[in-house]
């Protein structure tokens, strides 16, 4: 073990511009995670990093020594090359993990999905997956392989992967802990933004999985963590640069976030609008990242021989019935009741809303005036269904999955004055105010709008190389 480096010559050190060598890196993290470094001289570290940067060595020994904070989950041999996961940096009415890990199981991969919950506008896969009744994004942390070393030990996850393929669950206490400390102190210390702490923030967690592969949507827009595409690719050339360096086959999709993903936003109706995607329907936009992520993961596992290959092989899960049922056996491995699990996914769209629940109240706004649908913006709806509690102001807030809106139009649509365009679903009361900032997002014009911009704006691949497969093909 690295002997400690004092913290203050350390911050010292990053305030003034300087690179800090691997050790003393893991010297500060070890402090963060052991509890002796004050939260003071951590807060100091973040913003000497915010401000200065870090060099990709930097980046990279961070990642590591996250990574390297708590256990490390571990895997049978013939897994090898066909664990893969897929993170996206948060969006309106993103439900892609819920359509996406089963489709990949279901054509031979095995997904350790790790994933997060919502905070303010954004959504969050876990709370969608808590809107089905006895879903349990938690696993029991007993061992399962015998022998295996304490920090190498794997949980529950490994038997749900061995019968199911995939498995979405949530970030257990002793995964990656430095990460805990320090995403949560980045809020308070207005460090968020920090381009080194978000990539090692994101892989930390995704090595410590020890996966093959790994597909990020990196999202610009509006409604993101990024307005312009300029500054999604940095974050996205960070993420695969580093990811590479750490032995993970790794690509990025830059996807724009104007306007809601799909036609559903809110918990439940998320649920509901996966499942029609599941089975090879759907709104077109969501079917379309679904496959263009898994098209790429499937091309890295040398289970396709091309992207484009990998896409045509996920969209042949959805609309053959394997994807659906591989969801149904992960719902029944994480809780749900075989019975509720059946009627979720085989279901009449009325029975399925009887199963999640639906909002006591149910309205739907009219087109101020008549036009053609230029835009319907993604964050007032994402505002206003917050404030009515869909989402959280803060880690722990409890959410509502009843509360949510459907878009009845779409980009390109002619509508009447009078004509109704949104559904909100909701138990308060939505007031004048809600109502105008909602009226404030549908966006009309005289004219039909001109042709749009892909969904994918681009792809980001390894420099200097090409995404080839983790094992051969059979």
């Amino acid at each position: 073990m690295d002997a400690p480096t004092p913290l203050p010559s350390l911050i010292r050190k990053k305030r003034d511009g300087e690179r800090l060598e691997d050790a003393e890196i893991r010297s500060f993290v070890r402090g963060v995670t052991e509890g002796t470094a004050q939260q003071g001289q951590i807060g100091a570290m973040l913003m000497a990093i915010r401000l200065q940067g870090m060099e990709e060595g930097e980046t990279l020994a961070l990642t590591q020594a996250m990574a390297s904070s708590g256990r490390t989950l571990a895997w049978p041999p013939a897994w090898h090359g066909l664990l893969v996961d897929k993170h996206s940096t948060g969006g309106v009415g993103d439900k892609v993990s819920l359509a996406l890990a089963p489709a990949l199981a279901a054509c031979g991969c095995k997904v350790p999905m790790i994933s997060g919950r919502g905070l303010g506008h954004t959504g969050g896969t876990l709370d969608k997956l808590e809107a089905i009744p006895g879903f349990r994004v938690s696993q029991s942390p007993e061992e399962v392989t015998a022998g295996a070393p304490p920090r190498h030990r794997c949980p529950q996850m490994q038997h749900i992967l061995a019968r199911v393929g995939c498995c979405i669950v949530g970030q257990s206490a002793e995964l990656v802990p430095a990460d805990r400390v320090l995403y949560g102190l980045r809020d308070v210390t207005a460090t968020v933004d920090s381009l080194p702490l978000i990539t090692a923030s994101i892989l930390s967690k995704k090595a410590a999985e020890r996966l093959s592969a790994l597909v990020l949507d990196v999202k610009f827009g509006e409604a993101a963590l990024y307005p312009t595409q300029e500054s999604a690719r940095e974050l996205a050339q960070s993420l695969v640069q580093v990811g590479t360096h750490l032995g993970i086959r790794t690509a990025a999709l830059l996807t724009r976030m104007e306007q809601p993903l799909g036609r559903a936003v809110g918990n439940a109706l998320e649920v509901l609008e996966a499942l029609e995607c599941l089975e090879g329907a759907g709104p077109p936009d969501l079917r379309h990242l679904v496959t263009a992520l898994g098209g790429v993961l499937l091309w890295q596992c040398g289970l396709a021989a091309g992207a484009e290959q990998g896409r045509e092989r996920l969209a042949r899960a959805l609309d053959d019935g394997s994807a659906l049922a591989t969801f149904e056996a992960m719902l029944g491995a994480q809780g749900v009741p075989p019975d509720t699990a059946r009627d979720l996914c085989a279901g009449t769209p009325a029975q399925r809303r009887q199963l999640l629940g639906e909002a006591k109240v149910c309205e739907e706004l009219p087109a101020p005036q008549e036009g053609w649908v230029q835009q319907v913006r993604a964050l007032p709806v994402a505002r206003v269904l917050h404030g009515l509690g869909a989402g959280r102001a803060r880690a722990g807030d409890p959410v509502n999955p009843r509360v949510g809106a459907e878009l009845l139009v779409g980009t390109g649509q002619h509508l009447r004055a009078g004509q109704p365009w949104l559904r909100v679903h909701h138990e308060g009361t939505l007031g004048a105010e809600g109502r105008r900032e909602l009226q404030d997002a549908l966006r009309l014009g005289p004219e039909p709008p001109q042709d749009q911009p892909p969904l994918v704006a681009e792809t980001i691949l390894p420099s200097g190389s090409l995404p080839g497969p983790c094992r051969d093909s059979q």
